[in-house]
């Protein structure tokens, strides 16, 4: 809550063009490429961009501005909460992918919306309304987190003959082992998605949208009756395959979407033997300039970057001295003639620099789907 209520305040001075110290940067180019690499590589499917979770941390009101502007129809989340905020500031349509309380049912849009429900008691809730509602039915197929089990498929198929206004729109599973180089686990999800898909048709249903593969599974799986691919990480420009995997260069292309900036505001001038932030794990061999940037782990940038993190202005690579604070990250600055007010890169958008994701990431034992999504949502966020 506190969050959301700092946020509201931020919003509000940005509207007043409050200038702020640390900045994110969306390429509106970027993104829009990497969904043209994932069609061109999967001619026919139908794209849905995945935005849960305030666009895997890239700012849920930049992406989807950028997609409302685009020939997108049809975004997923994860909660109401995100796909109301949606509503009433794009024309797009959007799959709610997580649980709805059954008591909530009657609270949400079901005219833009599409639900994941998951169980009976959820098509008792919806099926009791009095206006259609479109359902996407989840099968576990072999990650044993959400969805039916074949036990569990055939009395949630009757039990929802019992509404004629619930509408099966979707039918989708997750595969939980696609980002690795052996597809011997996703290629076995594939046949048990086929054989619950078999029932569910066969019990009279005909889906619009028929979607299992994510950014990693779009290489590794091919099925004809498969429409659709949730593109998730894959959005954002980070290739989620191990470089050993021989689809890996399907999606080398991909181009990072986000930049994240900090402003120096203060200079320190160090003299031999100096220490450096919390509990001293940097000393200064010789006399040097460390600068100090208003962003810590706070804001998401990770605090087991200290000491080994390095930031950037043009060509010149910044380390990371000492513990990274709540607020606050200090850099090597010697040699240099940075000044105070001087804008540097902690991640760049330019997937061959020492400090994009995925360099970071490598570098640093950091999972790159946490160091994106964990970027904290007070921090300005422009479209470039």
């Amino acid at each position: 809550m506190y969050r959301h209520n700092l946020k509201n305040i931020v919003d509000n001075l940005q509207g007043n063009r409050y200038e702020t110290y640390n900045i994110i940067e969306i390429s509106r180019a970027n993104l829009l490429k990497n969904i043209e690499i994932i069609r061109k590589n999967n001619p026919g499917q139908i794209i849905i961009p995945v935005i849960k979770s305030n666009a895997y941390g890239h700012g849920i009101d930049q992406v989807a501005k950028i997609l409302d502007q685009s020939d997108i129809e049809f975004v997923a989340v994860d909660g109401y909460f995100e796909a109301h905020r949606l509503l009433k500031k794009t024309r797009l349509n959007v799959l709610v992918m997580g649980a709805i309380k059954p008591s909530n049912a009657k609270l949400v849009d079901t005219k833009r919306c599409s639900f994941v429900v998951q169980d009976i008691k959820g098509l008792q809730a919806f099926g009791s309304l009095n206006k259609k509602v479109k359902v996407h039915i989840e099968l576990n197929t072999g990650m044993n987190r959400l969805g039916l089990s074949e036990k569990e498929l055939d009395p949630y198929l009757k039990a929802l003959q019992k509404y004629p206004n619930l509408e099966i729109e979707g039918i989708m599973s997750h595969l939980a082992d696609a980002d690795s180089a052996d597809n011997s686990f996703t290629y076995m999800q594939l046949e048990n998605f086929d054989s619950m898909l078999k029932t569910i048709i066969a019990s009279g249903q005909n889906p619009k949208y028929i979607h299992l593969a994510q950014t990693a599974g779009s290489t590794k799986i091919k099925h004809d009756l498969v429409n659709g691919i949730r593109l998730g990480i894959g959005l954002y420009g980070i290739n989620p395959l191990e470089n050993s995997d021989p689809k890996y260069r399907e999606l080398d292309q991909l181009e990072p979407v986000l930049s994240l900036k900090s402003t120096i505001i203060k200079i320190n001038e160090l003299k031999e033997g100096d220490k450096v932030s919390y509990n001293g794990i940097f000393t200064a061999k010789k006399p040097m300039n460390i600068g100090v940037l208003p962003l810590g782990y706070y804001e998401g940038y990770p605090r087991s970057l200290s000491n080994k993190g390095v930031a950037t202005y043009k060509n010149e690579k910044l380390p990371i001295v000492g513990r990274v604070c709540m607020n606050h990250t200090m850099l090597d600055l010697d040699g240099t003639n940075i000044a105070i007010g001087t804008e540097v890169t902690l991640i760049s958008n330019n997937k061959e620099a020492v400090n994009s994701v995925v360099n970071i990431c490598k570098n640093n034992d950091i999972f790159s789907y946490q160091l994106v999504t964990g970027l904290n949502d007070n921090i300005r966020r422009i479209i470039i």
